[in-house]
């Protein structure tokens, strides 16, 4: 039997020129000013429904969270057992740095398919199906694509996923063991999403790339709610994300902003930090500019895969939320990166992904040019799992035909 949620969307709306003209209910794309759209929500009416602390501890992951949703039957919601990802402080960090405040790492990487785009992509999927797509298509960076094909794959639809050539294997292989048909391609990831963008009429696939569709933000939205419920409904005083896309900084601060306007959360919002690489920083450069938009990074290249994207189609929304929010775009090299996974690893014992490493330098970095005070309350956010990522060899070997030389050990 078909049931359907108790949900609150009203319409969508132009995240550029707020145009409210969108029917929800519909396919949808980009608006017709070419960039993202943005579900809204009846929020008086959810304000007076919904209880938030009851919401808030279900169990479920980021499904719990349904009223503030867009799907709308309870056959269409696409799950792989879900659960709310851990909160882990790193205490040793914080006391070798002269840390008085909390330094919290969000690990995703516990998620299905081991990173953040399961949300979003979860609720891409599972809209697709509420509206009878069939065919999806994206470009990606791994694990977006991996997450797409898992998804899509249980939902039963089709999966066309295009990746740079130098995509790790391991997500590559991923991809496809889950389903979906990938293909790597002699470029980077914008180069990709052409090729997805220019076949859509042709091939008569559905484009899933980032902000193309509206529904990948509302599923990076509830990383927002739930790291307001973990804390009690408090806020942290900055939140580091690793920014390529930008979808889950543009999904948090909708989200801070709906439960503010519910009175769910009261005080200020955190600053939020878009981190980048120096090897491919649009972001950075157009927020050093004062610019409103990213221009096209060219040579783009960086270790940190994930945030290798050379421009996003959502620049405004991520520079509109860092100067709101007081933040600022920081851009930190591969060397800092990898420094940062090793002291996190060596310190703490996270095996963190390098994009999440990424914002434990841009911390560091921020932290010695005091841009962030020593007390301050952060959040760094770690988007995939430590496993799925290359690792440095750092072992020995011991010949056992040898005596062995215990002594070395001490």
């Amino acid at each position: 039997m078909t049931r359907e949620f108790n949900t609150f969307v009203t319409h969508l709306e132009c995240g550029l020129t707020g145009e409210t003209d969108y029917q929800a209910g519909v396919v949808h794309g980009l608006s017709r000013a070419g960039r993202p759209l943005l579900v809204r929500y009846d929020l008086d009416g959810i304000k007076a429904h919904v209880d938030r602390d009851e919401i808030g501890s279900r169990p479920g992951g980021f499904w719990k969270w349904r009223e503030l949703l867009p799907v709308t039957k309870t056959e269409n919601v696409i799950a792989l057992g879900e659960e709310d990802t851990p909160l882990i402080e790193m205490p040793t960090v914080a006391r070798d740095h002269g840390v008085t405040g909390s330094i919290i790492v969000k690990d995703e990487g516990r998620l299905p398919t081991g990173s953040f785009k399961a949300r979003g992509l979860a609720l891409a999927v599972s809209m697709a199906k509420e509206f009878g797509l069939t065919k999806l298509a994206m470009p990606t960076n791994g694990n977006a694509g991996a997450a797409m094909a898992a998804y899509a794959t249980r939902a039963g639809m089709e999966t066309f996923i295009f990746c740079p050539d130098d995509t790790p294997d391991s997500n590559v292989c991923e991809i496809s063991l889950q389903g979906g048909k990938v293909w790597r391609v002699n470029g980077l990831i914008n180069d990709c999403g052409k090729i997805v963008g220019d076949g859509k009429e042709s091939v008569g696939w559905f484009d899933v790339s980032t902000l193309k569709e509206p529904y990948r933000i509302e599923g990076k939205k509830t990383m927002g709610l739930e790291l307001a419920a973990q804390m009690n409904w408090t806020l942290p005083d900055a939140i580091f994300y690793p920014t390529g896309g930008g979808t889950g900084l543009i999904g948090m601060w909708k989200a801070f902003h709906e439960m503010k306007e519910m009175g769910w959360i009261d005080g200020p919002l955190p600053k939020m930090i878009a981190v980048q690489a120096t090897g491919c920083a649009p972001i950075v450069k157009a927020y050093d500019e004062g610019k409103r938009h990213a221009e096209l990074w060219q040579d783009a290249h960086t270790y940190a895969a994930g945030i290798r994207v050379p421009v996003a189609v959502g620049d405004f929304l991520i520079l509109d939320a860092v100067r709101q929010s007081g933040g600022w775009a920081v851009a930190v090299d591969d060397d800092a990166i990898e420094e940062a996974r090793q002291e996190a690893g060596h310190k703490e014992g996270l095996l963190i992904c390098p994009e999440g490493a990424a914002t434990f330098a841009a911390y560091k970095k921020a932290l010695a040019e005091g841009q962030i005070g020593k007390d301050a309350n952060v959040v760094l956010f770690n988007c995939g799992n430590g496993l799925k990522y290359p690792m440095p060899d750092l072992a020995g070997s011991l010949d056992r035909h040898q005596p062995i030389k215990y002594e070395d050990f001490k």
